[in-house]
């Protein structure tokens, strides 16, 4: 076993502790021969290069290319209308080769993009022509890779099956019978009655739908075969990767299966190799769980750059369900939320492609039956058994663009780095039509397809010229504060500090939601009344003259020091 070059030695010091961790010294000639290919990849990416923390100062846009505008042509047309709007990241949902029974995550092929995605005269090119012009216009691309599973029409997959002697039998989780790791919950409770499929006269793990076996990281060459699918797609110059699922990929049995120290070394292993080959690739955790579990996977700087804050999003709903702040400050809370490193960042959001998820596993059983009463207004948004709502913003929020408005401010100007998903911007409704297209093609009564759906861009661009319509009155209120976020600077690194809102009798405001954000030198306060009245708060300092910092006008009345806020309004003051 010979290791080529210094560098080559000095990443041998850092992968081999963990490979020892995963697998002792099994299969060692693997682990060399791997660390001296990835020279070839540093060479191929020398002179490239992304700039520390960039993450932190970028407003992500959640898309299906095919929903968004047809294929990667449609969307490199649209790339202008996505700049002038005011985001700078595009999280480009599932785009590689799948079957699409679970709406690309369930991946058949990881380095090919699928075929309906591609300008046919152009083929898999069209994809680092499309990175290209993104760059152009300073957009940053990530996109999603299911590294837990894949579908089982992947090869390794089907060589799996055909005999317990085939060399990709050991890539999934085999049994003669359904009798390991019991104890792991079933994710996709109402879905799927059980973690195990028979294929034949044997059984196979599956942890999501039962068309996406799990892969077997017990199996070193599993480790390896992701890294170089990272690793493809880097010579691509993509700028990072969403990890979905990333707190399965470890199974032991007598656990749930979920959030393993083995985990948390694979995720180490992942990231020693991308900063080696690409320091600053973004590697974002999909980990649906606690703040104080997601935590770890940031390690101490040596796991994920990031992580999805899945427990605000909920309490974002509830406080203004309620139309209360404490939600939204309790989860914030030290007791709730730890820190994390300092290069490490929180991505918020309040809508995806996915669900409002309920799950128990970051929310009471209380908070879920209050937030399911308040916002599941039709039966069919129901999902999971009452663990989530499919629904798009604009039916939570009752169609109100001040509601969408004030949801929109809160996300926008807390901690983290804010994720917009498609059409949130100008308002898009559920789609039913879309629901039961895919019902029809996938087979499973997955209500999730509801908050999907094509975007009809003619339609929107006719309401987007009509000042009074929900689109139109959506997308201006988001891009403006887009517009300010962008030139303050403050919100994605910045420090937060709740404030106290009171009348001017001194009585408190628990309806209002008030902080400061500071950083570099400039200090902003953001103010939201949640509830439907409007609300009169003691102010003195700093003074408004007519309009907040987003041009909004605010009724102060310096003489008597009280500031007015109309019901589900919001304001930013430079202080």
């Amino acid at each position: 076993m010979e290791i080529k070059e210094n560098m080559s030695q000095e990443l041998m010091t850092l992968l081999r502790p963990l490979w020892h961790q995963l697998y002792g010294d099994k299969e060692l000639p693997l682990l060399v021969d791997f660390v001296n290919e990835l020279d070839r990849y540093k060479q191929q990416l020398a002179g490239s290069s992304l700039p520390q923390e960039w993450y932190k100062d970028v407003v992500v846009y959640s898309l299906y290319v095919d929903l968004f505008n047809e294929d990667f042509r449609g969307l490199e047309d649209k790339l202008p209308y996505l700049k002038e709007l005011g985001v700078s990241c595009l999280w480009l949902l599932p785009i590689l080769d799948s079957p699409m029974r679970d709406a690309g995550f369930d991946i058949r092929d990881y380095r090919r993009i699928r075929n309906d995605l591609l300008p046919e005269e152009e083929g898999q090119a069209a994809f680092v022509s499309f990175v290209d012009k993104a760059h152009e216009q300073g957009l940053r691309v990530i996109f999603d890779i299911a590294i837990n599973h894949t579908s089982e029409t992947h090869p390794w997959f089907q060589e799996s099956r055909k005999s317990r002697s085939n060399p990709y039998r050991d890539y999934y989780i085999w049994r003669d019978q359904p009798d390991q790791y019991l104890d792991a919950r079933i994710i996709f409770q109402g879905i799927e009655e059980s973690n195990w499929k028979q294929a034949g006269n044997a059984w196979f793990f599956h942890r999501f739908f039962d068309f996406q076996p799990d892969l077997n990281y017990r199996n070193p060459r599993v480790l390896l075969d992701m890294c170089r699918n990272f690793l493809f797609w880097l010579e691509r110059r993509v700028d990072g990767f969403r990890a979905d699922a990333i707190p399965y990929l470890w199974k032991e049995e007598g656990t749930d299966c979920e959030n393993l120290p083995h985990t948390h070394t694979i995720v180490k292993f992942f990231r020693q190799v991308l900063d080696y080959v690409q320091p600053n690739t973004l590697l974002l955790a999909e980990a649906c769980q606690k703040p104080h579990e997601v935590v770890k996977y940031f390690g101490s700087g040596d796991e994920c750059h990031a992580g999805y804050h899945f427990p605000l999003m909920p309490q974002i709903f509830k406080a203004i369900a309620s139309e209360q702040a404490e939600p939204v400050m309790r989860t914030l809370s030290e007791e709730v939320t730890p820190a994390i490193p300092p290069a490490a960042q929180w991505f918020t959001f309040l809508r995806c492609h996915d669900e409002l998820s309920l799950e128990l596993v970051y929310v009471t059983e209380e908070d879920r039956k209050y937030i399911h009463d308040a916002y599941c207004r039709q039966p069919l948004w129901n999902f999971r058994e009452g663990q989530g709502i499919s629904a798009r913003l604009a039916e939570l929020m009752e169609r109100d663009p001040r509601r969408i408005g004030l949801a929109f401010s809160i996300m926008l100007s807390l901690p983290g780095t804010p994720v917009i998903y498609y059409g949130d911007e100008f308002g898009k409704l559920n789609d039913e039509a879309y629901y039961n297209e895919q019902i029809h093609e996938v087979g499973k009564d997955d209500t999730r397809f509801l908050v999907r759906g094509r975007l009809q861009w003619e339609e929107v661009e006719k309401e987007l010229s009509n000042p009074a319509s929900l689109t139109a009155q959506v997308y201006s209120r988001l891009k403006n504060m887009l517009r300010f976020r962008s030139e303050a600077g403050v919100f994605g690194r910045g420090n937060l500090k709740w404030l106290p809102a009171t009348t001017t009798q001194g009585a408190s405001l628990n309806q209002v939601l008030a902080y400061r954000r500071e950083w570099a030198g400039k200090s902003i306060i953001c103010l939201h009344n949640l509830s439907g009245k409007a609300v009169t708060m003691s102010w003195s300092t700093p003074s408004i003259e007519g309009t907040d910092a987003l041009g909004q006008e605010v009724a102060y009345d310096s003489g008597k020091k009280e500031l007015s806020l109309p019901a589900w309004a919001y304001c930013w003051i430079n202080d």
